[in-house]
Formats: C-alpha cells, sequence, structure tokens
C-alpha cells in the first residue's frame, strides 16, 4: 500500500535525523504517524492504529523537549546522555507494567488487535522508546532494537511487506546510531575530567 510505504519512508528518515541528532526528526516522525494511521486502519489493524496515534501526540511532546534541550549543546544539537540506573528502572518497570496492561485490554477486546501480546509489547515498546529519545537518552536505541525484533515478524506476517523491510532497515540504523550516541555520551561524560586534569 502506498500509505504503508510513504508513512515507514518518511519513519526511515525521522530515525537517521534522530542518529544525527537534528530536532527535525520530530516532526518527521509525526508526519510518519499522520500517514501510517491511514496504512494501519486498512488491514484492520486497530492496535496499529492506536501505537501511530500514541507516536502522533509524543512527537510533539519529544519536539518540545528537544527544543529546550538543544540549549544545552554547545553545538545547537541535543545534548544526550546515558540514563541514570533509577531512570532504567523506570523505563523497565513502566514498559513491563504498560505491556501487561495493554495486552489485557487486546486480549479482552478481541476487535482491538487480532494478536494483542506482540501489539502490545510494540505499543508499549514504541512509547518507552520515544520517551527515552525525548530525553536525549542512549538507552532509547536498545529500545528501539527490542521494538523491532518483534516489529519484523509481525509486519511481515500482518501482510505489510515494506513495513517489515523498512524495520530491517531500522536494525542497521538502530545499530549505527547506539554507536554513535555511545561514543559522543562517553566523549561528553570524560571531558569534565579533562579539563579539570592540571596542564
Amino acid at each position: 500500500m502506498w500509505s504503508d510505504m510513504i508513512g515507514n519512508t518518511v519513519g526511515l528518515v525521522a530515525l537517521a535525523l534522530g542518529w544525527r541528532r537534528s530536532i527535525w526528526t520530530w516532526p518527521a516522525q509525526f508526519l510518519s504517524g499522520v500517514i501510517l494511521v491511514a496504512a494501519y486502519a486498512s488491514a484492520q489493524l486497530s492496535g496499529g492504529v492506536g501505537k501511530q496515534l500514541l507516536v502522533i501526540g509524543v512527537a510533539l511532546w519529544g519536539w518540545r523537549q528537544w527544543t529546550r534541550g538543544r540549549q544545552q549543546a554547545q553545538d545547537g544539537s541535543i545534548a544526550i546522555r546515558f540514563a541514570s540506573w533509577k531512570e532504567r528502572w523506570i523505563l523497565l518497570a513502566g514498559t513491563a507494567v504498560g505491556t501487561l496492561a495493554v495486552g489485557a485490554l487486546f486480549t479482552a477486546v478481541p476487535s482491538l488487535s487480532w494478536n494483542p501480546w506482540p501489539d502490545a509489547y510494540i505499543f508499549v515498546g514504541t512509547l518507552a522508546a520515544m520517551v527515552a529519545q525525548a530525553r536525549g537518552l542512549v538507552e532509547f536505541w536498545f529500545a528501539w532494537l527490542l521494538v523491532d525484533v518483534v516489529g519484523v515478524p509481525l509486519a511481515f506476517s500482518s501482510g505489510l511487506a515494506f513495513s517489515g523491510l523498512v524495520y530491517v532497515v531500522y536494525l542497521a540504523l538502530v545499530l549505527w546510531g547506539m554507536r554513535d550516541w555511545w561514543l559522543r555520551s562517553r566523549a561528553a561524560a570524560s571531558q569534565p575530567v579533562m579539563e579539570g586534569a592540571p596542564a
């Protein structure tokens, strides 16, 4: 479907912009979400529609967060860092509880999803990844990686072949972006120590 192809292509651009730490990643994610609502609706995947509506909402919030965070980085891009252990546990716990809650809802109301638990996993995992991205956390790449593991086979089995192929490309970008953000964060973390060291 054209909406599936165009929406996922825009989503691919959004991920690449995220890797580059460009604030334009959020308008691109917003546009991708709007287009993919039509794709999932036509495939009668209510869970996918709900996920994209969530993407639209979080994209607006992330855009606002990155507009603020950009002031913290000297090069004008978003300031990024590793999450604290407390933040990691909150993300993990929130994702686990959210997946159980959404999965139970999808199971109780079959019209929302024909494959409730994978849909719930992707739905909540996407939210966790975008929240972490909005906060400039390197861990958001790991969250996307875990979403892709389920998203690839689910897209193919749902008849959205282009979505499946894009998820595969996502995987490559995620690994690339993860490496870049990891190295940048390590360099940023060591910079104050270097500046404070005696000449």
